[in-house]
């Protein structure tokens, strides 16, 4: 299965990108579909993204995403929702370029005041492009990183079967 970590964090290898891998790996086993999943990381695209002629690095990233199977789309939160950076590549994609994608947004937050700004912010977006977002998001509070793996192994148990029944068939199933 082809799972891609789209990571909304300007800063390179964030706290934000660790615990959304982790995410990854965590409902993918839920759903049947282990694996490893890949990282599209913004930071590293940041200083090219609106270039033009667009460069080839992002090209690649707007299909690796396209292309997945299943996205997990994680930012932290600024100002009550997903980052600046997470927005302009948000908006290369084409209209409906996430059809197909099973995707689970994830937000990491200071405070559990914005807790909604997942379900309110980001999976709308994601829905816009195209994807099917089978189940809530992840709203993970600052405080909570610390202790990912008792927060992820309830999530991805609740939210795991909804994910396996949104993904396409398998041929080896």
């Amino acid at each position: 299965m082809r799972t891609t970590v789209l990571v909304g964090n300007p800063r390179p290898g964030s706290r934000t990108a660790a615990a959304a891998l982790a995410a990854a790996r965590r409902v993918g086993a839920a759903a049947g579909r282990p694996g490893t999943p890949e990282a599209v990381d913004l930071a590293e695209l940041a200083p090219v993204l609106l270039a033009r002629p667009r460069p080839p690095a992002v090209d690649a990233a707007l299909a690796r995403v396209a292309g997945s199977e299943l996205l997990v789309v994680a930012s932290p939160t600024y100002k009550a929702t997903y980052t600046g950076l997470l927005k302009v590549f948000f908006d290369l994609l084409p209209a409906d370029a996430l059809r197909g994608v099973v995707a689970v947004p994830l937000l990491v937050m200071g405070s559990p005041a914005h807790t909604l700004a997942v379900e309110v912010h980001l999976r709308p977006v994601l829905v816009e492009l195209g994807a099917t977002v089978p189940a809530p998001g992840l709203a993970l509070v600052e405080a909570d990183l610390g202790r990912l793996d008792a927060v992820l192994g309830p999530w991805a148990a609740h939210v795991g079967p909804r994910v396996r029944a949104a993904l396409p068939a398998r041929a080896d199933a």
